[in-house]
């Protein structure tokens, strides 16, 4: 068999493809392959942003693959240290991955795309949780869509499991961009480029405490950041790359940052 997942490095960029003919359906074994690949990225510090999409033109993931399960695969089985994917419940990911959505992305697709941190979706691609359909729970979903758009729009999608796509879903705030299909990639290394010659550490501790201020008090949140509990900002606040900030704007020029 060959290897469902591809990578390719561009400089401090990492692209990864799902490529699963014929709808980039995720088993067991991709998603733990999916799970340490990100798991690298999360601990090279050459590597800066990555770029998730799907092989083809027409499924970006068509989520939990239902054959596989039914040929053995547990639901419940090992996802690997990133769980589902490899990144919904990947430690310490603090770093911007975007979602070059191409095509359908779908239950367990879609709930990938929503654990990245931007998504740019061809004008082609569609969205849909149809598990309610399996009498299944689109478990990640149920927890993050509700957060990203209107109460009643996310329950509509859970308990019909109708199609949204990517006009609908950009209009709602689940997409940040719609691209022609034949520009999307290019859009997204643009945009991956523009964020890989931004500050690494201050990307860090926004992902940080984004993440661990949801379940958290605001002023619990703002007392952590302030105290320096949160390990990234600590680091941030003791880093070169915060002295350079200061010094590239008293002196009227472009920062460099080093990530350290």
């Amino acid at each position: 068999m060959t290897n469902p997942i591809k990578t390719r490095v561009q400089g401090t960029v990492l692209e990864v493809t799902l490529d699963r003919p014929k709808a980039n359906a995720i088993d067991l074994a991709t998603s733990r392959a999916m799970g340490e690949v990100f798991a690298d990225f999360r601990d090279d510090a050459s590597l800066r942003v990555a770029i998730l999409s799907g092989a083809g033109e027409r499924f970006f993931c068509a989520g939990w693959d239902l054959k596989a399960a039914a040929a053995g695969d547990a639901v419940d089985g090992d996802y690997g240290v990133g769980g589902f994917g490899g990144i919904q419940r990947l430690p310490d990911l603090n770093k911007p991955i975007i979602a070059a959505v191409n095509g359908m992305a779908v239950g367990g697709g879609w709930e990938l795309a929503l654990s990245c941190d931007l998504i740019l979706a061809a004008d082609t691609a569609t969205f849909a949780l149809p598990e309610i359909r399996a009498g299944t729970l689109a478990d990640a979903a149920s927890i993050k869509l509700p957060k990203r758009v209107p109460y009643h729009v996310a329950m509509d999608v859970l308990l019909t499991g109708r199609w949204m796509d990517a006009e609908e879903a950009h209009r709602w705030g689940v997409v940040n961009e719609i691209v022609e299909p034949g520009k999307l990639m290019a859009r997204a290394r643009e945009l991956a480029a523009s964020l890989a010659a931004g500050p690494p550490l201050v990307f860090a501790a926004i992902k940080e405490v984004v993440r661990e201020a949801e379940t958290m008090r605001a002023q619990d949140a703002l007392r952590h950041v302030a105290e320096r509990r949160f390990p990234t900002v600590d680091r941030l606040y003791a880093s070169e790359d915060e002295r350079e900030g200061a010094r590239a704007f008293a002196e009227k020029r472009e920062p460099v940052w080093k990530g350290r």
